[in-house]
């Protein structure tokens, strides 16, 4: 044997003598098939009072009636045929005599009627047709409700003061008729009525803007951007009471059922559809909104925030030590497993298993009874005694949780950034409050770990300038 060979043999032998590393060679605890999460999320109900003030109102009506505001050209079908024209800006205020339940319109206006008296006597026209001149100020007071989204009045002309004297044309030239004209506003009162009714329906179609607010709210948003967490809110259903007028102010107590969900990971798609959101009506809607959110954190995001607990930590002594590279989590059996890879003294993967639990004081999520799995610890009684030990387990357990205080905090934050003065339209602002965040319970499913939380608070929705 030369000299070489011999001192290589004699080199490996002392390097393989002096080393404490050992290979660990454990069976792997395969995970539960992965099937969808399904878990049964508890509804929320959200309390959204909406404040339209009056004056929107009164501009949305005014940019609707503009000019010629009502046209009847057909004089067959009741005998009057009448233009009016808006002179000035409509005026809408709340109608004292009955506060909290009317509401007065003033319309300065000008119109031509043309009115026909006579009748039809074999296929010989015996009429004769007058046509009168107003130029007033019309004063009508509305019923107000709230119908299918829509502001609906019930409006009924109270007077019409003359700002000038109706005239009559006789042989071309304005004969003044004040006497003849007030019976006759009787005839067309109804179609002046409905014509206010009309603008005002229209201008104040809730639907679209209040879809367009929910839409914004439910659309998932990121909490926490170190976690990558997500709130998503589902609508069920949206409620209202009547519409009720307090001062210059609109006041609509709306609410709505849904469900509420944090997500950990890629950001989640929106679940809301308009086309399925009904507007029913109630009598009472609670003050409070109580929110039950369900955190969805996937095995895979629980394992990265574990893994960097993990980060620069040694455990043993001397040249008893190890260090975790890499943390993998996943379910079997109603346990969670954790896999460590390993290296130092020994190398390789060693398996723990454990039942997630919540610590509220903390705000950890933890794994009690937390041991290695049944061949894991054979193996290491065998090869790593020292490693199997109850101190070291102990140690490793208190790395094998995650806070989400920082999660919670910041997710509190980024929803009252939601609910201090936020606009998700023109328009319409979104103020609030949040109580703390409680959790409620821990449950695993074949690919997640849900936490089921409780959130109480006020929302409130204003409409001020509304376009």
């Amino acid at each position: 044997m030369s000299k070489h060979l011999f001192a290589s043999i004699t080199l490996c032998c002392l390097f393989f003598s002096c080393s404490t590393t050992q290979k660990i060679d454990t069976l792997k605890p395969e995970p539960d098939d992965a099937t969808p999460i399904v878990y049964e999320n508890q509804s929320s109900f959200l309390n959204i009072p909406i404040s339209v003030q009056l004056k929107d109102v009164e501009n949305q009506t005014n940019s609707i009636l503009n000019g010629l505001i009502y046209e009847d050209n057909d004089i067959t079908d009741d005998n009057i045929e009448m233009k009016i024209w808006k002179l000035a800006p409509i005026t809408i205020q709340n109608d004292n005599a009955k506060s909290g339940e009317r509401i007065r319109t003033i319309l300065p206006l000008r119109a031509t009627v043309k009115y026909r008296i006579g009748t039809k006597t074999l296929g010989v026209d015996l009429y004769n047709t007058q046509e009168f001149h107003l130029n007033g100020v019309l004063t009508l007071s509305s019923d107000v409700a709230l119908d299918n989204w829509k502001l609906v009045t019930k409006t009924e002309l109270k007077s019409l003061d003359w700002k000038e004297s109706p005239t009559l044309v006789v042989f071309g030239k304005n004969v003044p008729v004040t006497y003849l004209m007030n019976p006759t506003i009787q005839l067309f009162k109804t179609k002046l009525e409905k014509s206010i009714d009309d603008a005002i329906e229209k201008s104040m179609d809730f639907k679209p803007n209040v879809l367009a607010a929910l839409e914004k709210v439910c659309t998932p948003f990121q909490m926490n951007e170190s976690y990558d967490s997500w709130l998503r809110v589902v609508p069920q259903e949206v409620y209202s009471t009547a519409a009720k007028l307090k001062g210059e102010t609109f006041l609509l107590q709306m609410g709505m059922k849904c469900t509420m969900e944090t997500i950990v990971g890629r950001k989640p798609e929106t679940k809301f559809d308009s086309n399925k959101i009904i507007l029913k009506p109630v009598t009472k809607i609670p003050n409070q909104i109580t929110a039950n959110i369900v955190a969805v954190s996937t095995y895979q995001d629980a394992s990265r925030i574990m893994r960097s607990n993990f980060a620069g930590q040694e455990f043993g002594t001397g040249s008893k030590k190890v260090k975790v590279n890499d943390v993998t989590i996943w379910h079997k059996s109603g346990k969670m497993v954790i896999a460590l890879d390993l290296t130092g003294a020994v190398n390789g993967k060693i398996y723990l298993n454990g039942f997630p639990q919540y610590d509220q004081k903390t705000k950890e999520i933890y794994f009690d009874h937390l041991d290695y799995v049944l061949d894991t610890k054979s193996k290491l009684m065998r090869t790593a005694n020292w490693l199997a030990q109850g101190v070291i387990l102990k140690k490793i357990q208190e790395s094998c949780r995650y806070s989400i205080q920082a999660n919670l905090d910041e997710g509190k934050a980024s929803m009252m950034s939601y609910l201090n003065n936020y606009s998700p339209i023109p328009g319409v602002y979104v103020n609030g409050n949040m109580d703390d965040i409680a959790f409620e319970k821990v449950q695993i499913t074949s690919n997640a770990i849900l936490a089921f939380i409780k959130v109480k608070g006020n929302i409130k929705i204003a409409v001020n300038g509304l376009k």
